[in-house]
């Protein structure tokens, strides 16, 4: 098999046991948090995302990794993890944590969809090898931040419970 090919199922396989993983363990657990909660869990892991500056670090990466792909992934990634780490530091200020939570999870999202757009228009599998030490980030970090962001547009988005709104009513006035 070629480099190129091992690259492609890897990337395709790397969704497969965050999925399994993330629909019997995480997921449960998420929709029965309390919102803020869920939220924050889902922040505390793309807060990490500044790790993607690493895209642009020469002798961590190949000298031949294209740059248009390279350079958009790396400050994608790192706006995202300031925004996460934004949110996170936000939380007791609910408006501003849900419009960063808002705003981490939009970049994240389209930084992710713009990077498999550089990679399939750069034929990044085709120069997988120039990935270096970050050839993990997109085989198994990506799928977890994929589906999260997912996961964190279907929790604000699905009605709240009266109780719960009730009760976020009565925080927010104490």
């Amino acid at each position: 098999m070629s480099p190129a090919i091992i690259f492609q199922l890897h990337l395709v396989l790397g969704y497969v046991p965050w999925l399994l993983c993330f629909g019997a363990y995480i997921w449960p657990r998420l929709k029965s948090m309390d919102p803020v909660e869920a939220q924050r869990a889902i922040a505390t892991l793309h807060s990490f995302r500044f790790f993607g500056l690493v895209f642009i670090v020469p002798g961590v990466v190949g000298p031949n990794l294209p740059a248009g792909f390279a350079t958009p992934a790396a400050y994608g990634d790192f706006a995202t993890g300031l925004l996460a780490i934004l949110a996170l530091l936000s939380v007791r200020t609910r408006p501003l944590f849900w419009l960063l939570t808002i705003g981490f999870n939009v970049a994240g999202a389209v930084d992710l969809i713009v990077d498999y757009y550089h990679g399939v228009q750069l034929d990044l599998p085709g120069s997988a090898g120039q990935l270096g030490a970050t050839y993990a980030i997109p085989i198994i970090y990506v799928p977890i931040l994929m589906i999260t962001h997912v996961a964190a547009f279907y929790l604000l988005l699905r009605p709240q419970p009266e109780a719960t709104r009730s009760l976020a009513g009565d925080a927010a006035a104490s």
